[in-house]
């Protein structure tokens, strides 16, 4: 039994789905007017004084706090269908076919949110760990449902998923330092598409 972990924004994708799903859910004009008005937040990212998955769930909560559940899965499944097939690198899906072919077992590991990552997966017939999104009588929050699923989050959720003595041998792809644990836990490891 082998298991091949991806991570998505960066290593399936060209770009950070996450500011993709924001100007497509809610428009570029709004996206870089809510840019603007949390302009803190993003500078406190940008120096490194606030954690990504802090800045996220604040600009979650900016833009999609009192969203209608209903209409919010509907866009992040017209997303997950629509765009996401368009910002896939080749080499990606190139391998997620060869794991497939070799039968091996595969996750999308993700600090993105699972709802607009869902419908890609389950089209593609792999699992998904992701960023849950807690809501509350029917209304999006913009509050995350536990921790980001990144760093260490990432080994302790894939532990959860996956009783990991039953596999032999372990791949894993990342691009960035949230991916360190989870490559690190991988017989066959990829960063940014490179064997290391």
């Amino acid at each position: 039994m082998r298991l091949a972990l991806f991570d998505f924004d960066n290593t399936i994708t060209n770009r950070d789905s996450f500011a993709d799903f924001i100007k497509f859910a809610a428009g570029s004009v709004h996206f870089y007017i809510g840019v603007v008005l949390i302009i803190p937040v993003v500078l406190l990212f940008f120096f490194r004084l606030m954690r990504a998955g802090t800045t996220k769930e604040m600009m979650t909560a900016y833009f999609f706090g009192g969203w209608e559940v209903g209409e919010f899965q509907e866009v992040a499944s017209r997303y997950s269908r629509e765009r996401i097939p368009h910002i896939v690198r080749d080499v990606a899906m190139e391998k997620i076919r060869w794991h497939k072919e070799q039968g091996h077992d595969i996750a999308v590991v993700s600090a993105s949110l699972e709802p607009w990552l869902k419908g890609w997966c389950d089209d593609q017939g792999i699992e998904l760990i992701a960023t849950k999104l807690r809501m509350d009588n029917g209304w999006i929050t913009g509050r995350f449902s536990g921790r980001t699923c990144s760093g260490k989050e990432k080994v302790l959720r894939i532990k959860e998923c996956y009783d990991l003595s039953r596999y032999d041998y372990i791949y894993a792809y990342g691009d960035n330092h949230g991916d360190r644990p989870m490559l690190e836990m991988a017989d066959e490891k990829y960063y940014r598409w490179r064997r290391i």
